[in-house]
């Protein structure tokens, strides 16, 4: 498919347009700085969370649900502090709040259905993985993964004519999406994604794997977040677990898998433990997201 010569974009060009449409509830920044100031108590953040009346219940259904595998019932934002941790628990509240964020891009461009499954799924692969190599805070691999494509939807909000270009490129020649977005707008939805979160002032260890989950060898700062992102991204696009702007199944970077070093039979129980995660995860966060 030929394109007109497209006009020539930058990743600061497109997070000045998107940043006056959508923005993080300012809940987010309260709780970041609580979480952060030494004199906060359990309850100062339960207070925070619980003005949400939606986030709190969901969050409560997280907590609840296979994700974690607590047996007690957490029946309270406080209890789920103790429990999950302070940390964890903002992170947690960024992925549920993010989802009620993106509004009004069209079904025929892309649906959000299927994307946040995808989305999900990613994070659930990732956070599984992370848990099976005993990583510390594992909520942060859920968010990156559940977040690894983001930049796809500011680009379909600002770029919309031209993504629904590139998604039938992509289609007619069997090209892998992020390298069509390279080719005609100069950076793909991974680095559009990474910055928009940097601006966001989300911390490093989220941003930066989902700026690289598509080349995972240019993380330095957190190379095996990214890894783990990439892989969980791979196998979501193998399984066909929910759908995102990509059609094909990206190669999988050799040095990814070997930095998880996890053998093929050792991924299989993974899956197996994380495949009923995904959908009550699922049901769970777009539950009157």
């Amino acid at each position: 498919m030929a394109f007109a010569d497209a006009p020539t974009y930058t990743v600061q060009w497109l997070i000045d347009r998107t940043s006056t449409v959508y923005s993080l509830p300012l809940f987010y920044d309260r709780l970041n700085e609580a979480i952060n100031h030494p004199r906060t108590s359990v309850d100062d953040i339960g207070k925070i969370i619980t003005e949400d009346q939606g986030l709190t219940a969901r969050l409560l259904r997280l907590a609840n649900s296979p994700m974690f595998g607590y047996f007690g019932k957490v029946d309270s934002i406080s209890k789920a502090v103790t429990i999950i941790g302070t940390q964890q628990l903002r992170d947690l509240a960024l992925a549920a709040s993010v989802m009620g964020i993106f509004k009004g891009i069209p079904e025929e461009l892309m649906s959000m259905a299927t994307f946040w499954r995808h989305s999900i799924a990613c994070g659930i692969i990732a956070r599984a993985l992370a848990t099976w190599r005993r990583e510390a805070n594992v909520e942060r691999f859920f968010v990156a993964g559940m977040l690894h494509d983001i930049g796809q939807l500011i680009m379909a909000t600002v770029l919309g004519e031209l993504v629904r270009k590139m998604i039938e490129e992509t289609q007619a020649e069997e090209l892998l999406y992020f390298e069509v977005e390279l080719k005609r707008v100069g950076f793909d939805h991974a680095e559009a994604g990474g910055a928009l979160l940097k601006d966001w002032k989300i911390p490093a260890n989220i941003a930066d794997p989902v700026a690289f989950h598509h080349r995972p060898a240019r993380a330095e700062q957190f190379p095996l977040e990214a890894s783990l992102i990439h892989i969980a991204d791979i196998i979501c696009q193998a399984f066909e677990l929910g759908q995102s702007c990509e059609r094909f199944v990206p190669p999988l970077d050799g040095a990814a898998w070997d930095r998880l070093g996890m053998t093929p039979h050792q991924l299989g129980a993974v899956m197996k433990q994380a495949e009923p995660q995904i959908e009550e995860t699922f049901a769970i966060l777009t539950d009157a997201a």
